[in-house]
């Protein structure tokens, strides 16, 4: 049982320091949908999706009610379409229409997102898994609600460089397509590096083919209570530092855990993971880069940051994994520059800069991430961050991600506006040098000497 005090000081994270479940992801299998007519599959995943996820935001408004906690997304996550549509998509107008269904099951059961239109690539591509990443632009600009992602490498198979240079064309021809609206498809397309098959959160989420059936894995996001907590510590120790931390972090993971469980118990379906990461909003005082600051930092970007969101990161996965034997997904600390307004402050006052940011993928929980770049930024050079990215994820071990959105027609000191939990971002500079003989290279980049672990 939890005492009055624990009542009182969750009721103040939630009322005063920003504190929500960011999210319900409800994962569902289509595997069992497999077809080849192309009719029958698509009406084969609107009935799976629809009748696993009726009740779906229903049960979330129920607990925010019951609990006081606020749920700020309902989510779906499918298995990797690329799989799914392999056996009836001939072409990429053919996986469109795989989109679109998704996008009219979203709608009906009125969650915000759908993620899984998603390819597999790390070692090489299908045909059908390449047929599916060429749709990809017209499959995101004629819909609302779905999200993409293309997993190019990993730490046991490499880095699949014919999928990153045609990575680099597709995010291009996305932006194009939806330049209408500040070329927001590329917000919803990311391209991994050892993408997790648990992840709860958007645009990166796919149901596993390792996953049960359906499964609830839920994403908590507190950077407000932890910034607040480690105010009382100003000027302490490291020690003291970690410790709040710590236990924040815990705190924060239970409130996770506990809507967790009540939504799989209400939904009769499988509890999954519950993913702590400190995941900014646009909002004041909800912002990863205040917490570095209030580490110690004047500005994010400045020197100590990189080891400062080390420090971060590693408390956060310390203390959620002591308040769940289920922590999952990516869990730690986010860095998407167009959702934090901290982050965003830093680009304008000119202390954070891309390069900067690329050192502080290597110790946090994602990558590069909802960053704004001139629309004439060459394919070949989109292709080329998102090979250092994929580097620094195979080598390291790590989740590592790009979401780039080459804006069109902006210019860098511009600004793009995208809206709700996506936020507005300055278009960052990018260096212009090219590394188009590298990216046309071909081929894979082989997996590090310490992939060999059998």
């Amino acid at each position: 049982m939890i005492n009055r005090f624990e009542v009182n000081e969750t009721n103040k994270m939630i009322e005063q320091e920003k504190l929500d479940v960011r999210t319900i992801t409800m994962g569902i299998s289509l595997l069992d949908c497999i077809d080849s007519d192309l009719e029958q599959l698509n009406e084969k995943i609107y009935r799976k999706i629809t009748g696993y996820a009726s009740r779906l935001v229903e049960v979330g408004h129920e607990i925010e009610v019951d609990y006081g906690i606020p749920i700020v997304n309902k989510r779906i996550s499918v298995t990797p379409i690329a799989l799914v549509g392999s056996a009836a998509c001939k072409t990429p107008a053919d996986f469109v229409t795989l989109a679109k269904t998704l996008d009219r099951a979203a709608r009906e059961v009125k969650v915000n997102f759908i993620g899984g239109y998603s390819a597999l690539v790390s070692k090489g591509m299908t045909p059908a898994e390449e047929l599916l990443i060429r749709s990809i632009p017209e499959a995101l600009a004629s819909t609302e609600r779905v999200c993409s992602s293309v997993n190019v490498g990993s730490t046991k198979t490499g880095i699949n460089m014919d999928a990153v240079r045609l990575m680099g064309t597709i995010i291009k021809e996305t932006a194009e397509a939806t330049k209408e609206r500040d070329s927001l498809g590329c917000a919803k397309l990311v391209v991994f590096c050892n993408a997790p098959d648990d992840n709860p959160f958007m645009a990166g989420a796919f149901h596993g083919v390792t996953e049960a059936d359906a499964v609830i894995n839920v994403g908590v996001s507190g950077p407000g209570v932890v910034k607040t907590a480690i105010e009382e510590v100003r000027g302490q120790s490291f020690e003291a530092l970690c410790e709040t931390i710590k236990k924040t972090a815990f705190k924060v993971t239970r409130v996770g855990q506990l809507v967790a469980q009540e939504a799989s118990e209400k939904l009769g379906i499988p509890f999954g993971i519950v993913d702590l990461s400190l995941a900014p909003t646009p909002a004041v005082g909800d912002s990863v880069a205040e917490i570095l600051e209030e580490i110690g930092l004047e500005s994010v970007g400045g020197p100590g940051t990189t080891a400062a969101l080390a420090l971060l990161n590693d408390q956060v996965k310390k203390g959620g994994v002591m308040a769940s034997s289920y922590v999952g997904g990516l869990s730690g600390a986010f860095i998407p520059v167009s959702e934090d307004q901290g982050m965003i402050d830093a680009v304008n006052k000119g202390t954070l800069c891309l390069e900067k940011l690329e050192a502080m993928t290597c110790v946090c929980s994602v990558g590069l991430d909802m960053i704004a770049v001139p629309g004439d930024t060459a394919a070949e050079t989109l292709s080329g961050i998102i090979a250092d990215e994929a580097a620094i994820g195979m080598v390291n071990q790590k989740t590592t991600a790009v979401r780039l959105i080459p804006a069109v027609g902006k210019k860098a000191g511009d600004m793009v506006e995208f809206g709700g939990l996506l936020g507005y971002a300055p278009v960052m500079p990018v260096n212009q040098s090219s590394c188009a003989a590298f990216v046309n290279r071909g081929g894979r980049i082989p997996a590090p000497i310490h992939s060999f672990k059998n």
